[in-house]
């Protein structure tokens, strides 16, 4: 089987239209979004439009969870506090009921999906997690692959007889081995903080063992124009670059 993970598209119509378009000759047979689909960007209601017509199973992201509670937004540094009110603006009812009904976790093909960090955490950062205490989560799962996204950075971790070693993801082929218990950071479509402004996603085909990491151009200067349009914070722009 051949899924497709996209995470953090925040937004972007122009970076999910391009993965999408992309996944077309990848011949997958589901995908799986693992949250922020809104937040940053300029077009989160045709964003989760697209999520839904294209039958995209998709769970809570942090921006999702600060939407429907208003004590988590208070969290957010100012930039992207004002982002989620902005967003609130252009989202419509139908959008705000489906967000709502997101679950935490997802489990497809045997593998964990969760956004922040497994088992369940929707703001956890991977990178805040010791080593110690991730072997300690990972020996707990029951699933030998978890999916998560939040950093916006491609990161394959490994956890082999209770010692973890952390690694990027290139783009590329590689081969999961039998033996280890990985959690695989899928990066972000709409905006990825890697050092490379390409839209980020992993394809992962559970017969061969491999994950397929997928780097896609799109056209940043028509998304940049919107954000800027909309009255969101410059900072948006800048960091797509």
């Amino acid at each position: 089987m051949r899924i497709a993970i996209l995470s953090d598209i925040h937004g972007n119509l122009e970076a999910l239209t391009s993965v999408l378009q992309d996944l077309e000759e990848r011949r997958v047979e589901t995908t799986i979004c693992l949250g922020d689909c809104v937040g940053y960007g300029p077009d989160p209601e045709e964003v989760i439009q697209v999520i839904r017509e294209r039958g995209i199973q998709c769970i809570l992201g942090n921006h999702e969870l600060g939407l429907i509670d208003q004590d988590h937004g208070l969290h957010f540094n100012p930039a992207a506090l004002l982002s989620l009110r902005l967003t609130r603006k252009f989202l419509s009812r139908n959008s705000f009921d489906y967000i709502r009904g997101l679950p935490k976790t997802l489990t497809v093909a045997g593998a964990l999906c969760v956004h922040g960090c497994p088992p369940d955490s929707v703001t956890r950062y991977l990178f805040d997690v010791p080593d110690g205490d991730l072997a300690l989560i990972l020996g707990n799962l029951p699933k030998r692959v978890c999916f998560v996204g939040h950093t916006h950075e491609l990161k394959l971790v490994t956890c082999h007889e209770g010692k973890v070693s952390r690694a990027p993801l290139p783009e590329g082929i590689l081969r999961l081995a039998a033996g280890p218990r990985y959690v695989v950071n899928a990066g972000s479509v709409g905006q990825p903080r890697d050092g490379n402004n390409n839209a980020k996603y992993v394809v992962w085909d559970t017969e061969a063992e491999t994950l397929d990491v997928r780097f896609v151009p799109y056209d940043i200067a028509a998304t940049v124009r919107k954000i800027l349009a909309g009255g969101f914070p410059e900072y948006n722009a800048q960091r797509l670059w």
